[in-house]
């Protein structure tokens, strides 16, 4: 998403803003930096006496966002890797307690629309779908390798799609014949699968939305990496310190509901958001990516952690 300048817009900013109140002199984490429009909103709001460390694991991703924070006034340092290990990149930092932690989940629009990069059957393309290229097994390689019932099981765990036996029976004839290698060769067996044109429109999604979704978290362990990153952050945030999740699906912010009240209930949060905070009506219609956005947010009690 783009201003009326050009730069990219983050979802919903004005509600980061506002719920991670990140002030002078704070430490700021964010953990999925993206294309750095949430990490510039924050560096501006803690100044030259605060702290911004950024992960991603995307290297053009990276490159975006340091350009984006140039004379953004606050010191900064930039990380490729992802955010379960952020432990590892506080201890090389030198820092011990962070003020804001912000997550941003989900896949950044150049992502999407890189038909090399393979997450999204709109064009054709090598089906990768690794959010890191340096992981070694790509969506090819995962749905060549998968017996039929793990495949079946992974579309429907990850994707939540009802058909997942149909399709990953349908993925296993095919592969049979030959190895499929293209979003395009996927999209038309699920499709098939499915008895559904894509072009008729009949369903309000694609219908390969959910089996493309499902890869791709399988692919870069999206799920894990959250579970990872929720389970250590209460040792790193101060007292008052306060941590954002921005899911785009339900099982994301499944994930993040739970964590958050087993973390209220042993005593390390206050839940500031009751329920989700979504886009409003008018920024859905500028960045229609804000429809599915929903932001969850914690404070820091006084509790010390154990260990």
């Amino acid at each position: 998403m783009s201003d009326e300048k050009g730069q990219h817009v983050p979802v919903l900013p004005n509600e980061v803003k506002t719920l991670l109140k990140a002030e002078s002199g704070d430490v700021v984490l964010d953990c999925t930096l993206g294309l750095g429009g949430h990490a510039r909103m924050l560096a501006e709001s803690v100044g030259s006496s605060g702290m911004l460390i950024g992960m991603d694991v995307d290297e053009l991703n990276l490159q975006e966002a340091g350009e984006r924070l140039k004379n953004c006034g606050c010191p900064y340092r930039l990380f490729r890797c992802n955010f379960s290990s952020f432990e590892e990149v506080l201890e090389e930092v030198g820092i011990t307690g962070i003020d804001v932690i912000l997550a941003d989940l989900g896949v950044s629009s150049t992502q999407l629309d890189d038909g090399d990069r393979g997450f999204s059957f709109q064009s054709d393309g090598p089906l990768d779908m690794r959010l890191d290229d340096r992981l070694a097994e790509s969506a090819a390689d995962l749905i060549n390798r998968l017996s039929e019932s793990e495949l079946a099981d992974a579309i429907y765990q990850y994707g939540q799609e009802r058909f997942s036996r149909r399709i990953a029976r349908a993925i296993h004839h095919v592969r049979h014949r030959g190895r499929i290698t293209t979003t395009g060769q996927l999209a038309e067996i699920v499709a098939k699968a499915m008895r559904v044109k894509p072009s008729s429109r009949s369903s309000k999604i694609h219908p390969a939305t959910r089996t493309f979704q499902a890869l791709r978290i399988a692919v870069n362990d999206e799920l894990g990496a959250l579970e990872r990153l929720l389970a250590k952050a209460p040792r790193y945030l101060r007292t008052g310190g306060r941590i954002g999740v921005i899911s785009f699906h339900s099982l994301e912010d499944g994930i993040v509901k739970r964590d958050f009240r087993q973390q209220k209930s042993d005593g390390f949060y206050t839940i500031l958001t009751k329920k989700p905070v979504t886009g409003s009506e008018e920024e859905i219609a500028i960045n229609p990516r804000c429809r599915s956005a929903k932001l969850r947010v914690a404070v820091r009690t006084d509790l010390p952690f154990p260990g």
